[in-house]
């Protein structure tokens, strides 16, 4: 017995020096956590492709070592593996929450070294961008980037030799906490749905399973499914509806919603990706462009955000190759590489996408993103504050390791230069974003409206059946038009008190800017009649509008700019002058006092009513239970558009002294005008 206890006492002996041992060697540097890997074989890591097995020990804040046996590593990267400081890829034997609750459960996960980065920043502090944009949508809303890489700084040091600080994150792949999209069936059966997901890059150095896109050629990097399990039907899947969205954006009706390129795109997800490539000013952002596709939607969602180590005006290859001395003052879709850029430029087409991205973009500012962003820049200089210090006494601060643009002796000017860029160049993205917005289409609201020459501010109204240029006079109420609007956009500008729509007149073939100057008419209302059909074109942000005849493809010009009263409206010509000429523009003013509908408010209409003519009496009037509450004005025309009459809709109107022939009768109701045609 008291052999054993000897033994036993000896055993424990022998661990308690072991563990004390243990954290003697294995224990943190700074008050970050630390990496400890020791391959198997003691030999270095020289090859991407080709994994080594190691042990890997990881010290928490709270100095506690977990050790993980029979983890593989390998070298990662494209150019970045060539540097000094390199990169790493692990692979656990079996998942594991390396990073603790609220990340992935996965085998693999990347030890970036951010090398060409001095403030090795700036990789975590754009996943931070990420989420703001995430959190800033509405709680019924999907978030628009759903997966933002993890960003663990810890001092990582390799079979004994201490490399530097490091940034432990996530492997870009499918799984929960990371792109959690749907997982295809391996190996695939024949009734499998095919559809997703798939996790898809526009990858410039074409590694892996690539294709070239059929209208941009575009180089697709596969990436899930993975390389040894994707079939040939899945290849051709997703190969051809790449395609469709692509040939979409191509074509002529790229900016319908329904028809265009947006049938295929996440909007939410496209729009933020992009602002965060333009606000990182990330010249890789479309040489290398992470998007998916779900199971069952045609969409293609852009993200995860990878790969900003360059971005925030971090390499002089741009500022040389483009002439320019800073990325400051410059978009990505004008000077980064390419590969996705061209379907952003194509976009940049669109008026929906000029005016999304401005207004997304203003409202992230307005709730904080750059002091968001500021403010993450000084607590990661506080976290990093030790690390960074122990980190270039091994890697020299004022050397080039990659492409940086400047060098400085201090850690703390280099995060200086990254808080100054950030401020400067997120305000040149509001000039530039403003710069491209489109002017807001014409909404009319439930009123009657002012149609003013912006140059003379004089309103336009009718002299007979002339449109010309009248006085002010509130009580006259021929100087006010209802703007009916139709399916196709355009609208019908119908004359308060002739009931009559304005037209362009003009005969013979017209183009743009030939067969112009006819004075403007008005006629019996005709939604059909493209003649009446005007496009209310806006310019600029001021409210100002050019009037676009769909049929003579003329614009309504007042002649010669003149304050004259009875000035005429011409038909005339549509050229680059549009926005500039004060000729062409017009103010449409609403009269909210002059709400369309009924005469009263309080005047009550039936749900049933009809226009009769009564053969015997010759008299017009409304059939209806309770005529006496139908209060509105109605119009009596020839076909010539001169006008026999008008009567309340209560009330009879005799016809008797009308020649024989065809007439219309025109209401208002309800904001929306009425006609019928009969013959006596």
């Amino acid at each position: 017995m008291r052999l054993k206890l000897r033994i036993f006492s000896c055993l424990l002996f022998c661990l308690l020096m072991f563990s004390a041992e243990l954290r003697a060697q294995f224990t943190r540097l700074t008050n970050l956590p630390a990496v400890y890997i020791n391959t198997f074989d003691g030999g270095g890591i020289v090859s991407k492709t080709d994994y080594k097995y190691c042990r890997l020990r990881y010290v928490d804040e709270t100095d506690v070592v977990t050790l993980y046996d029979s983890v593989s590593i390998r070298g990662r990267g494209n150019s970045t593996w060539s540097l000094s400081k390199k990169p790493y890829r692990i692979k656990f034997l079996n998942k594991e929450k390396f990073l603790g609750t609220g990340y992935a459960k996965a085998k693999k996960w990347t030890i970036l070294a951010n090398a060409g980065d001095k403030t090795l920043m700036r990789n975590a502090l754009t996943s931070e961008m990420g989420r703001f944009c995430a959190a800033l949508r509405g709680p019924s809303e999907p978030k628009s980037l759903p997966f933002c890489p993890a960003a663990r700084f810890v001092d990582f040091t390799l079979n004994g030799v201490y490399q530097g600080t490091y940034q432990i994150s996530d492997h870009v792949d499918v799984r929960p906490h990371r792109v959690n999209i749907t997982e295809q069936a391996v190996p695939l059966g024949p009734d499998d749905d095919i559809s997703g997901g798939y996790l898809l890059e526009v990858d410039g150095f074409m590694d892996g399973n690539c294709f070239r896109t059929s209208v941009y050629q575009a180089p697709v990097r596969i990436h899930y499914p993975d390389d040894e399990d994707i079939v040939a039907s899945q290849t051709s899947y997703i190969k051809q509806h790449v395609s469709r969205f692509e040939q979409s954006l191509a074509s002529s009706t790229f900016t319908d919603a329904v028809t265009g390129y947006r049938a295929f795109v996440d909007t939410a997800s496209l729009i933020d990706w992009y602002i965060c490539t333009e606000l990182s000013a990330n010249i890789d952002g479309f040489y290398s462009t992470y998007f998916y596709k779900e199971r069952g939607d045609d969409r293609l969602f852009f993200g995860p955000l990878w790969d900003y180590d360059i971005a925030y005006n971090n390499d002089w290859r741009i500022s040389s190759e483009q002439g320019l001395s800073t990325t400051e003052r410059s978009l990505m879709s004008d000077v980064a590489y390419n590969g996705s850029k061209a379907w952003v430029n194509r976009m940049w087409e669109d008026p929906w996408f000029r005016r999304t991205v401005a207004d997304r973009y203003d409202a992230l500012l307005s709730a904080g993103l750059v002091d968001y962003l500021l403010v993450k820049v000084d607590s990661l200089e506080r976290l990093l504050s030790a690390s960074q210090a122990l980190n270039y006494r091994k890697w020299s601060i004022n050397t080039r390791m990659y492409h940086e643009i400047v060098l400085w002796s201090s850690y703390e000017q280099y995060v200086r230069d990254l808080r100054s860029f950030i401020k400067a160049h997120s305000a040149f993205l509001s000039e530039a974003f403003a710069g491209r917005r489109p002017p807001d289409p014409f909404v009319p609201e439930d009123c009657y409206y002012r149609i003013l020459n912006s140059g003379t501010k004089i309103p336009v109204g009718l002299s007979g059946t002339d449109v010309v240029q009248l006085a002010p006079a509130t009580a006259d109420e021929s100087r006010f038009w209802e703007v009916q609007p139709l399916p196709d956009g355009s609208f019908l500008l119908v004359n308060a008190v002739s009931s009559l729509a304005l037209t362009d007149p003009t005969q013979g073939e017209t183009t743009p800017v030939t067969n112009v100057g006819a004075p403007l008419a008005v006629a019996m209302p005709d939604a059909d009649n493209p003649r009446q059909q005007w496009k209310i074109v806006p310019q600029g942000r001021e409210g100002r509008y050019n009037l676009l005849n769909v049929h003579t493809q003329h614009i309504a010009n007042l002649s010669g700019g003149s304050y004259a009263m009875g000035t005429p409206l011409l038909s005339y010509t549509n050229d680059s002058r549009n926005a500039e000429s004060s000729n062409r523009l017009f103010l449409l003013e609403p009269d909210r006092d002059r709400p369309l509908g009924i005469a009263s408010p309080e005047a009550l209409v039936p749900e049933d009513y009809a226009l009769a003519y009564d053969p015997f009496t010759r008299e017009l009037y409304f059939g209806a239970e309770t005529p006496e509450k139908l209060t509105f004005t109605v119009r009596v025309f020839d076909l010539t558009g001169r006008s026999v009459g008008s009567f309340r809709a209560c009330e009879r109107f005799s016809m008797a002294s009308a020649p024989a022939g065809v007439y219309v009768v025109v209401w208002q109701l309800r904001g929306r005008t009425h006609s019928v045609k009969f013959s006596r």
